[in-house]
C-alpha cells in the first residue's frame, strides 16, 4: 500500500511541477497566447490478472499511471506536449514484465498562409513490446501519442525497449487544389538489457496532393527507408511509390487506399536478397455522435522486429476498433487485430491474433471506473528467442481513474 501511495504522490508532483513551470513561462512571455492554452491530466490505478498458457504461469499486477497534456493555444505556432507513464509491480507471481513505462510526445507546428512546418519527437520506454506490436500496456491500454502502425509486431515478454522518433514535415499549398509536402524521420529502437536487436531507421517521403472536389482527393508519394544495425556493417533499404485515393462519402463515412510497388535492397544479398513486391495501406472510418468504427490494413517491408536475428520482415496487419457511447456515462468498445510477420530470408511465419473488449462508466464528475478483457494468441513456425510469446495470453483488468477539469491558462 505504501508503494502505491508513493507512486501516486510522484505523479501528483510531476503535475504540480509542470503547472508551476507553465505559469512561470506565461509570465516571462507576455505575448504568448490567448485563453486557448490549457493543461489537462488524469491519474489512474489498475489491478489486473495475467494468464499464460506457457511457463510464465498466472500473474497478478498493480499499475499506477497518469497522463498529462499541455496545449499553448496559439493559432500560428501551436505546441503540444503529451506525457504518459507509470509503474507496474507484481502482487502475485513472478516479477517479469514489471517496471516503469513512460512516453513523451512533443509537437511544434509553424503555420503560414500557404505553408506549414511540423516538428515532433516521440519517445517511449516500455517494459515489454507493445501489445501485438501496436501501442498499448497490458491492462492499461493505448498510451496517448504512440504510433498506430506496428513497430514491434512480435510480442516478447520481459523485454525492455527504448524507442525515439524525430520527425519533420513541410507542406506548401501551390493553389487551392494542389499541395506538395516533404517529410522525413529518424528513429531508433534499442534494448538496454541486450535481449533484442537494435535498429536505426532513416526515412524520407515527398508527396503531391490533388483535391479533385469536396469529396475526392488523390496523391502520389515516393518513400525511401534505410535500416542499419549498431555494431554491424550490414544495412538494408526499401523504396516504394504509392498512389492514394481518399473518398469522403458523407459526414459519417470516409475511406482511403494507398497502393504501389516496393523495391528491397541490402548491402549483403545472402542476408537480405534484393526483391520486388508491393505496399498497401487502406482504411475505413465511420463516425457518429455515439458510435465509431475503424478498419485498417497495412502491408510493407521493415527492417526487423527487434527479436533475435530476424533482420528484414514482411508485415501483413489488419485491425478493427469499435466504440459506442450509451447516454453520457457509459462507453463500451471492442478491438481486434491480426498480424502476420515473415522474414525476408527465413521461411518461417509468426502469426498473432488479438481481441479485446472494454467498458468505462462515469461515477461522478471526476471519477470513472473501467474493466477490460484482452486475449492474444501467438504462434511461430520458426525458432525465435525464449522471451517470445508462444501460446495464449489473457489479461483481465479493473481500473479507477481521476479526471479533473482541464486547466485553462490565460496569459496577459
Amino acid at each position: 500500500m505504501k508503494r502505491r501511495h508513493t507512486i501516486l504522490a510522484m505523479l501528483l508532483d510531476v503535475v504540480a511541477a509542470f503547472t508551476v513551470c507553465t505559469a512561470a513561462s506565461a509570465q516571462v512571455q507576455p505575448a504568448a497566447t490567448g485563453s486557448g492554452a490549457k493543461l489537462d491530466y488524469d491519474l489512474s490505478y489498475t489491478q489486473m490478472a495475467e494468464v499464460y498458457a506457457g511457463s510464465e504461469g498466472d500473474l497478478i499486477r498493480g499499475v499506477a499511471s497518469g497522463d498529462l497534456e499541455y496545449l499553448n493555444g496559439k493559432e500560428r505556432t501551436p505546441l503540444s506536449v503529451t506525457y504518459s507513464g507509470g509503474d507496474i509491480w507484481a502482487i502475485g507471481g513472478s516479477a517479469s514484465g514489471t517496471g516503469v513505462f513512460q512516453h513523451l510526445l512533443v509537437s511544434q507546428d509553424l503555420e503560414a498562409r500557404k505553408w506549414g512546418l511540423d516538428l515532433s519527437d516521440d519517445m517511449s520506454f516500455l517494459p515489454q513490446s507493445p501489445t501485438m506490436g501496436f501501442s498499448g500496456i497490458p491492462g492499461v491500454g493505448n498510451l496517448p501519442g504512440l504510433p498506430v502502425l506496428p513497430n514491434q509486431p512480435i510480442l516478447t515478454l520481459n523485454t525492455r525497449s527504448i524507442r525515439n522518433q524525430a520527425s519533420a514535415n513541410y507542406r506548401h499549398d501551390l493553389n487551392y487544389e494542389t499541395s506538395f509536402s516533404m517529410g522525413g524521420n529518424y528513429a531508433i529502437l534499442n534494448f538496454p538489457d541486450g535481449n533484442g536487436l537494435d535498429i536505426d531507421q532513416e526515412q524520407v517521403q515527398p508527396q503531391m496532393n490533388w483535391r479533385l472536389n469536396a469529396l475526392n482527393s488523390v496523391s502520389a508519394q515516393y518513400m525511401y527507408s534505410r535500416f542499419s544495425y549498431p555494431g554491424s556493417t550490414f544495412a538494408m533499404g526499401t523504396q516504394s511509390a504509392q498512389f492514394s485515393y481518399l473518398r469522403v462519402w458523407n459526414r459519417r463515412l470516409n475511406t482511403n487506399i494507398d497502393l504501389g510497388p516496393e523495391w528491397i535492397h541490402s548491402s549483403n544479398d545472402s542476408i537480405v536478397p534484393s526483391s520486388t513486391g508491393f505496399t498497401a495501406n487502406a482504411g475505413i472510418v465511420y463516425q457518429t455522435r455515439s458510435t465509431s468504427a475503424t478498419l485498417n490494413y497495412f502491408r510493407a517491408t521493415t527492417g526487423g522486429t527487434g527479436v533475435g536475428t530476424l533482420i528484414g520482415i514482411h508485415n501483413n496487419d489488419a485491425s478493427l476498433e469499435l466504440s459506442h457511447t450509451y447516454g453520457r456515462n457509459l462507453t463500451v468498445g471492442a478491438s481486434g487485430s491480426y498480424l502476420c510477420t515473415q522474414g525476408l530470408l527465413q521461411t518461417g511465419v509468426t502469426n498473432g491474433k488479438f481481441g479485446g473488449v472494454n467498458a468505462t462508466q462515469r461515477l461522478g464528475e471526476y471519477i470513472t471506473a473501467s474493466a477490460s478483457y484482452t486475449a492474444i494468441q501467438q504462434s511461430s513456425s520458426q525458432t525465435l528467442t525464449t522471451n517470445t510469446l508462444n501460446g495464449l495470453y489473457q489479461v483481465i483488468s479493473f481500473s479507477i481513474a481521476y479526471h479533473p477539469r482541464e486547466k485553462h491558462i490565460v496569459r496577459k
